[in-house]
């Protein structure tokens, strides 16, 4: 059982890694009234119609290590028990987006987690490729933060993983995600 959204956006990223994408776009946006929408947006390699159309079914997978796909069907299921919407895009060969919406002032709805860490995750586990674009936006504020800028500054052969950039992307992240939702998310 996945016990936060942080946690979903991992899980989802990472279909998108394997999917071959270049860019893996995550846009979470908190209204007034409490609907959060998240969106994950990729360009890898997308899914054909047959299996857009059953995977949302747990027993509906790519992967050959184990027989079941838990991570879309649990986050149609989590947006829904809270009160939201789920909604999949895909097309072979352009890539894919999941966008769900929440309510989160239902009691179902999970807690945003430690989103900057997910997101220190995502880097430092794919520390050459691919980039990741983060945008936020909330009554409190909005921003983003591009892989892509950092490279460029980095030059193209200096790894997330390096612990100097590791503990400045962590600094960065934090301070980001706290400008955007500190005090105002779950």
């Amino acid at each position: 059982m996945v016990r936060d959204l942080s946690l979903h956006l991992l899980d989802l990223a990472q279909n998108s890694i394997t999917a071959g994408a270049s860019l893996v776009t995550i846009r979470l946006t908190l209204e007034e009234n409490g609907m959060l929408t998240m969106e994950l947006a990729d360009n890898g390699k997308g899914m054909s119609p047959e299996l857009l159309a059953r995977v949302t079914s747990p027993f509906a997978t790519t992967r050959t290590t184990r027989k079941v796909g838990l991570g879309i069907p649990m986050m149609k299921e989590n947006a829904e028990r809270a009160g939201g919407t789920f909604h999949l895009e895909s097309e072979e060969g352009k890539g894919t987006t999941l966008t769900c919406s929440m309510d989160t002032g239902n009691i179902d709805c999970l807690p945003l987690g430690d989103l900057s860490g997910t997101l220190l995750s995502l880097m430092l586990t794919n520390p050459l490729f691919p980039d990741f674009l983060f945008e936020g936006k909330s009554p409190k504020g909005e921003g983003s933060f591009d892989t892509r800028e950092v490279r460029n500054a980095l030059g193209s052969d200096i790894p997330f993983n390096e612990p100097s950039v590791a503990a400045w992307l962590k600094e960065a992240l934090d301070e980001e995600i706290n400008s955007i939702f500190g005090g105002v998310l779950i």
